[in-house]
């Protein structure tokens, strides 16, 4: 049985994915590897987290990953390199031009989150605040409260008078 280095894996296995996008049954042939190492493979790199390709070959049912490498890879092209690069994948310039958007847009969103986080934490925190003051106010009225009807207990015992009732 034949030992294949990570980093070999790792170049095969990135042959299956966008811009390459080779069938497994392509790359076994051309490296002269079972297919079923090649499956294995691939799902020990999809446990690991990492980008696999998926069983659609529609592009738009890409996974994520694959769409954003496709943007990675296209990002420094010219209109012209785009479209033969495009033309290559099965792909439209297009599509690519509305991933990158949708990327954009996930990180302006994000973004906007956060504030959106930072503005509610930063209330909460003024609430919590003004909260444990009037609880630090309500706990000393409560004790000099207490005080107050022990010292009249101890008054009315020293006196002999009985305690009435209200």
């Amino acid at each position: 049985m034949a030992k294949y280095s990570p980093e070999h894996k790792a170049a095969v296995l990135k042959r299956l994915l966008p811009p390459y996008n080779q069938t497994v049954a392509e790359v076994a042939r051309a490296e002269s590897i079972s297919e079923q190492t090649l499956y294995h493979w691939r799902h020990q790199a999809k446990l690991k987290g990492q980008p696999v390709p998926g069983k659609t070959s529609h592009s738009e049912a890409w996974s994520a990953e694959a769409k954003l490498a496709v943007i990675i890879e296209t990002a420094s092209l010219s209109e012209t390199e785009l479209s033969q690069y495009c033309r290559a994948k099965g792909l439209y310039p297009e599509q690519v031009k509305r991933w990158k958007q949708a990327c954009l847009q996930g990180v302006n969103t994000r973004q906007e989150q956060q504030q959106l986080l930072q503005k509610q934490s930063k209330a909460e925190r003024l609430e919590n605040k003004i909260l444990k003051k009037a609880l630090r106010e309500k706990e000393k009225a409560l004790a000099e409260m207490a005080a107050l009807l022990m010292l009249r207990k101890k008054l009315k015992a020293f006196y002999g008078e009985e305690d009435e009732e209200d």
